[in-house]
């Protein structure tokens, strides 16, 4: 057989550990990534303290930077108070920057650009800090150098270990195991691509596809046919598959929710070269593999250290308003009680993260027995998709059409904040008879907690369709920063007191 035509020799298959194995490694290497970045941290102030205090400078350097005398030289003992706190919210601002995402996910000039303005901006929120609160500081000159050196340093430790990555990929070590969906025109050009970049960290097990290729002069390699596009789930099984590129004809598009459903429920990473540019740009990541563009979905950017620091700007809000909002909601129970008979408070099973049921809590704006008069109004209802809204429903009570128009309803659910079953802004939790309507995307706004609020409230309200409503509910997820929530609040304030979209 002419050695033109075998498969690509690779590393041999072995058996993959559990997937709880891989998870403990991930988050070992991760917490080794952090441990190396602090160390790098401390040795960079050390070395800028050596720098400030005890390195001998040329003339004129000499006569700038070594300004003091001896005598009030400052231990570095002295500067602990301020590196401690400096190590830790730069390790923040490196987690919730994604840093410390797989290397695959940040390009080396992505993680240099974020280690730069990162330490730049906690840098400057020091320097304001420490010399509003002590103004005669022992040396403004040791931030600057500390600057420098720990962008250095963590600028080179990143270089080196990126070149020692590369090394070992294009060796055939610690190698990505790669399956393909798809074996003619573009399926072909992506498992070309593979093959001739091992650098870039994968291995090329196979493609599936119905019809396996077969050698002619026009073929020049010929890859593994590991079977067809529906034995996906087995082949990921057999062959301990860790990422799935799905690079079918246009005409096969129709097969990819299924594919991708499959890639998610067995926790495998899948990307999707397009044979046409017909997807949404704005919620995925584009990446080049020899001429051919792969799409990857964004990640949901709400986990992690972003989650954590959302929780906290949750329950601080919820607390230091409690005040404020807890009259306002007893002055509102009262007024519920005296307009119409019945519980001032209206209890419903909502879905919240991952799909979780949880008992959201509302001021009651309509009649009693609205859920049982909900079945005779369907006829009337004014919304897309799943959702069932009426302008002017007939169950509404006087003084909750007023309720309803300012949001006001909507105060008890800061108990759901409180229990972490919603955040203050973040998609509106949906009915179980809602979700199950869903189509296959529409899922994934369910992998961030539900909100008292979001965009597609600021945006417009029950106005917004409900397919915008994902589309937005999507971006904030994959996109969302402290800044977007500020942004989201202020623009909720002429909503809510205008009463635009609310019914």
């Amino acid at each position: 057989m002419d050695r033109s035509l075998r498969p690509p020799v690779g590393p041999a298959l072995t058996v993959d550990p559990p997937s709880w194995v891989r998870r403990r490694s991930q988050h070992a290497a991760v917490l080794g990534f952090v441990l190396a970045d602090q160390i790098l941290i401390f040795i960079g102030f050390a070395i800028a303290y050596w720098m400030r205090y005890l390195a001998t400078w040329p003339e004129p350097l000499n006569r700038i930077i070594v300004e003091v005398a001896t005598q009030n030289q400052v231990a570095f003992l002295a500067f602990l108070p301020i590196l401690f706190p400096m190590m830790v919210l730069l390790g923040l601002r490196f987690a919730a920057r994604g840093i410390y995402r797989s290397s695959r996910r940040i390009s080396l000039i992505d993680q240099i650009s974020v280690l730069v303005s990162s330490t730049l901006t906690v840098l400057s929120t020091l320097i304001v800090f420490v010399f509003l609160y002590k103004p005669f500081y022992y040396s403004r000159l040791i931030f600057v150098f500390s600057g420098a050196t720990i962008i250095v340093l963590l600028s080179s430790w990143r270089i080196a270990l990126s070149g020692y990555r590369h090394w070992c990929w294009s060796r055939g070590v610690a190698q990505e195991r790669v399956l393909v969906v798809g074996g003619t025109g573009l399926g072909q050009q992506v498992m070309n691509g593979l093959a001739a970049s091992p650098g870039l960290g994968y291995t090329l097990i196979g493609y599936l596809d119905d019809r396996p290729i077969v050698a002619n002069g026009r073929t020049p390699r010929i890859y593994r046919h590991v079977g067809q596009v529906e034995d996906l789930e087995h082949a990921i099984a057999e062959y301990a598959v860790q990422q799935v590129i799905i690079a079918l004809p246009f005409w096969e598009h129709g097969r990819m929710p299924d594919l991708v459903q499959t890639c998610r429920d067995l926790g495998v990473g899948y990307q999707v070269a397009p044979d046409f540019y017909q997807l949404s740009f704005d919620r995925v990541d584009m990446l080049q593999l020899s001429g051919v563009p792969l799409l990857r979905p964004k990640e949901i950017s709400l986990n992690g250290t972003n989650l954590a620091i959302k929780r906290l700007i949750d329950v601080g809000t919820v607390l230091l308003s409690a005040p404020i909002t807890v009259p306002v909601a007893l002055l509102i129970a009262l007024a519920i009680r005296l307009d119409s008979r019945g519980s001032a408070l209206f209890r419903q099973q909502r879905v919240g993260k991952d799909g979780q049921l949880f008992t959201c809590y509302k001021f009651r704006t309509m009649v009693p027995d609205a859920e049982a008069r909900k079945a005779d109004l369907h006829t009337l209802n004014e919304a897309d998709g799943p959702l069932f809204k009426i302008r002017d429903d007939p169950r509404v009570t006087r003084i909750g059409g007023f309720l309803r128009r300012r949001s006001l309803d909507e105060l008890p659910q800061l108990w759901n904040v409180l229990r972490g079953e919603m955040s203050l802004i973040g998609p509106r939790p949906a009915l179980p008879e809602e979700v199950a309507r869903y189509e296959h995307g529409q899922h994934r706004r369910l992998e961030v907690l539900p909100g008292c609020a979001g965009l597609s409230q600021a945006l417009g309200r029950s106005d917004v369709s409900f397919d915008e409503q994902v589309r937005l509910d999507l971006y904030y997820a994959e996109n969302w920063s402290i800044s977007m929530d500020l942004r989201i609040l202020i623009m909720i304030i002429p909503a809510v007191i205008g009463g635009h979209g609310a019914y």
